[in-house]
């Protein structure tokens, strides 16, 4: 029996990693939340906007690489990041003014606003996948670990190494502060108020003299800058791949109910609550198990209750257990 070696593996396979993906499904779900709860319709597109944003990121990453600039140890995407935003948030405010706005003046049923979204998805999809194509894109550079397992190894004298990897940090900091600076707009300027008061009661906003097309245009600028970080700190993480960006609206979708579609706080700790379920139900569990038991209980099996393949399951399944008996979610849902 050996605690410690099977705390670091716990750290290094299960906690570590689930830290940083629950971080990056939490802003993608707070994207999620925020144009269910101020524009009052579920947006099916906002995985490949995503991968639309990361896209652009990307390619802003090469252009600075073939120049020779870099940001020393951290990722040159980090410096391309503000105008990746940017130009996504000017897509996402031409999208809503060519096909949202109308349906919006119209005051359409959210489920006809949702087709549209889909519309939009599939023509997001088919772009970012002819600019950029199908296949996996690396675009890390810098230093790739913190902590390295030799290094660990040499300071603990542990047989088990755990290593820490760059992204990984700045996937936790960077979500970190952005969501204080969503939570200090949201609840300390005037603009931010004005959106909760928008989406507490929409006819009572206008008596007070709220632009709702203001709110709109603020709403979707938030949106872009969720999406572009929470794609790029997972290219980072991970790797670029436009079908996974497509897939990854499941767990956004999940995490946002599991907190309570429309409440931006729901949707932070739905975002952790689905990725520790995703990362510890998918991982083998023999190592850990192997470290904590006495020799003779050692199992002899994976200890895995699922394959990675089917780690979208997981999310799904979680999903519905919400739905069919706490379909409001772990807060109440619909209160930016």
């Amino acid at each position: 029996m050996d605690l410690l070696n099977a705390f670091v593996a716990l750290a290094n396979f299960v906690l570590i990693p689930g830290i940083a993906y629950g971080s990056q499904l939490a802003l993608g779900a707070l994207g999620v939340t925020l144009v269910y709860g101020i524009l009052r319709f579920s947006n099916f597109a906002h995985g490949d906007t995503m991968a639309f944003g990361t896209m652009v990121v990307i390619l802003l990453t090469w252009g600075l690489q073939v120049l020779g600039v870099s940001f020393g140890p951290l990722p040159t995407a980090l410096l391309a990041l503000p105008l990746g935003i940017a130009i996504t948030a000017l897509v996402m405010l031409g999208t809503d003014r060519v096909v949202y706005r109308y349906y919006r003046m119209k005051k359409a049923d959210p489920i006809i606003v949702v087709m549209a979204s889909l519309g939009v998805m599939f023509i997001m999809n088919g772009i970012v996948r002819l600019i950029i194509g199908p296949d996996d894109q690396n675009f890390a550079d810098g230093a790739r670990f913190v902590i390295n397992a030799a290094d660990w190894r040499a300071m603990t004298g542990l047989s088990e190494a755990l290593t820490l990897r760059t992204s990984t940090v700045i996937t936790i900091v960077t979500a970190g502060l952005s969501v204080w600076a969503l939570f200090w707009f949201l609840n300390k300027t005037r603009t931010g108020k004005s959106m909760r008061a928008f989406s507490d009661n929409e006819d009572l906003a206008l008596l007070s003299g709220i632009n709702p097309e203001r709110v709109v245009r603020v709403t979707w600028i938030i949106v872009a800058a969720l999406t572009v970080i929470a794609g790029t700190l997972y290219g980072l993480d991970k790797s670029f791949k436009p079908f996974t960006y497509f897939q990854l609206l499941l767990p956004f979708f999940a995490a946002a109910i599991v907190g309570g579609l429309g409440n931006p706080l729901g949707a932070i700790a739905g975002g952790f609550v689905i990725a520790f379920s995703e990362v510890g139900v998918t991982y083998a569990w023999k190592k850990v198990l192997g470290h904590a038991l006495p020799d003779a209980l050692e199992p002899e099996g994976l200890v895995q209750l699922l394959s990675t393949d089917y780690k979208f399951a997981v999310s799904f399944a979680i999903l519905l257990i919400v739905l069919l008996f706490k379909p409001t979610g772990l807060f109440q849902g619909k209160s930016v």
